[in-house]
């Protein structure tokens, strides 16, 4: 049985360990730090006490409306309800992203969450749609998943888990959502469980004289806070990470090279679509983002190819309905902290590296973190194991979301665009070189140590992007064209068939999570 100490912390049965944590200070708010602040106050290790220091004069950046579907588990962990969740973020579901103009000028793909066909042998559908593809005698990947399929139409549901042998079972879906409305939802839930928020602006840091480690954070005010374990979530500032630790920053921009952004939002126009939508441009892309309330809008760019102005003019242009205020310009160094977590301080979000918001991984990793920090809780011993196993993993994961980003830029045939061209130039890393060949001989592809992208994400992108196998797995010679012919006309007539079937997204909406508007 749990119980309120004095002091406000849940406090066990069970006794403490005499070295355990005792007190959390999360610096900064926004996205980053109230998701922590919930996770924490939900799992309260060992009882301790969690204060968030943050500053309304201190702005977030707040573009990542965008979401992938591991968020889900985020919100179920937390006890959370969809559906209030939605109202009260103005929330709309997600089925994937549609790629405008990546490959070519004219040309769209779509990168779909969830399973693609039905496997038929031993080897994967895909190799089979290959074979069928490379002879002329296949449709479209979007065809063959209803998570593909649906968003074409504006059709939305959730999945039917009481179909099992049905596509419709299989639904895969993540949410677009405000982010401050996120936030300031998650800081009710945190505040609820006894989380201590602090209005205050950091000025300094104090560190241990004996090990380096920060002892505590001093405000504007002149109050000082100490604590045992420190979370970074101050944006790129990095406040404690890097102002007060120096851990140094590992710069991608050679292999990322947009560096600005503009976020503009703009009043709803036209179906309310359940996927996010990115459009390339001559130096960059936009994205688009449906809420309930508005859509957000922004461009991500490269300042050497194209100017603050005209990529201002660009997403104005491009804006489906009226502005709602200026353009809010954002300057950002794709890459990573080379520690994340490093003496007694973990930084996560914006505070531990930048990754452009292209396949919606921003808020991922976060959750990503979250998970980490929790399966590696330290005590304040801070076994340095411990530390250098979450910056492993963490590295891992971050260079693999890398080289997912730059296949998108790389890949791309928009000949003629010095942007473009320069991207098709860019010398790849060693991980994604060998991806890359792996397809190019028999289309094929392994996903290696759990990491953030599935096979059918990657076979997405890459045929969406242009590239092409030159053969396929033998073992999908093990049937004939006909039989395989067959098993392709069956799914993409089952999945047609549940389209069919499945309400419009906005409808859905307004059946189960229709929030106010504001």
């Amino acid at each position: 049985m749990l119980k309120n100490d004095e002091n406000g912390a849940l406090r066990g049965s069970a006794a403490v360990h005499e070295d355990a944590i005792r007190d959390i200070v999360i610096v900064g708010g926004g996205t980053a730090g109230w998701m922590v602040a919930a996770a924490l106050a939900k799992l309260r290790p060992g009882g301790c006490r969690i204060r968030l220091v943050e500053s309304n004069e201190i702005g977030t950046v707040g573009v990542g409306e965008a979401t992938i579907p591991t968020i889900k588990l985020f919100n179920h962990t937390l006890g959370i309800d969809e559906d209030e969740f939605l109202r009260q973020t103005q929330g709309t579901f997600k089925l994937g992203i549609e790629f405008k103009d990546w490959g070519a000028v004219g040309e769209s793909y779509f990168h779909g969450f969830g399973a693609i066909g039905q496997d038929m042998g031993a080897v994967g559908f895909y190799h089979y749609w290959l074979k069928m593809q490379q002879a002329g005698k296949a449709d479209s990947l979007d065809a063959y998943s209803i998570s593909s399929a649906a968003p074409r139409q504006n059709k939305f549901m959730r999945p039917r888990r009481d179909m099992s042998n049905s596509p419709l079972a299989d639904i895969t879906y993540a949410y677009h959502f405000d982010a401050s409305l996120y936030a300031q939802y998650l800081r009710r839930f945190s505040e609820a469980l006894g989380v201590l928020r602090t209005e205050g602006r950091v000025e300094h840091t104090l560190l241990r004289a004996a090990d380096g480690f920060v002892d505590a954070v001093v405000l504007a005010s002149g109050e000082t806070i100490h604590a045992d374990l420190f979370i970074d979530c101050s944006g790129f500032r990095g406040l404690l990470i890097e102002q007060a630790l120096h851990t140094g920053y590992e710069d991608w921009s050679a292999w990322l090279p947009c560096d600005r952004a503009l976020a503009l939002p703009c009043a709803s126009s036209g179906a309310l679509l359940p996927y996010t939508r990115c459009s390339a441009t001559r130096a960059g892309w936009r994205w688009r983002i449906p809420l309930q309330h508005r859509t957000g809008n922004g461009h991500v760019y490269c300042s050497a190819f194209m100017s603050d102005d005209e990529a201002s003019a660009d997403l104005l242009a491009n804006l489906d309905g009226e502005a709602l205020g200026a353009p809010r310009l954002i300057r950002f160094v794709t890459g990573k902290r080379k520690k994340q977590w490093n003496r007694n301080v973990v930084a996560i979000g914006l505070a531990g590296g930048f990754m452009e918001p292209l396949e919606s991984t921003s808020i991922h990793l976060i959750q990503a973190a979250i998970a980490r920090l929790v399966q590696l809780f330290p005590t304040r011993r801070f076994r340095q194991a411990d530390t250098d196993e979450f910056n492993r993993q963490s590295d891992a994961e971050v260079e693999r979301i890398r080289d997912f980003l730059i296949l998108h830029y790389r890949q791309n045939a928009r000949a003629g665009t010095p942007f473009w061209d320069h991207c098709r130039a860019i010398d790849m890393p060693d991980t994604l070189r060998r991806k890359i060949a792996l397809f190019e001989g028999d289309g094929r592809i392994f996903r290696e140590n759990g990491e953030m992208f599935s096979e059918a994400s990657w076979l997405q992108v890459m045929h969406g992007q242009g590239l092409r196998p030159a053969g396929y797995h033998a073992l999908a010679d093990s049937y004939s064209e006909g039989e395989i012919a067959a098993h392709l006309a069956q799914v993409r007539g089952v999945i047609a068939r549940c389209v069919e079937l499945m309400p419009t997204h906005e409808a859905f909406i307004a059946a189960t999570c229709r929030a106010q508007q504001i």
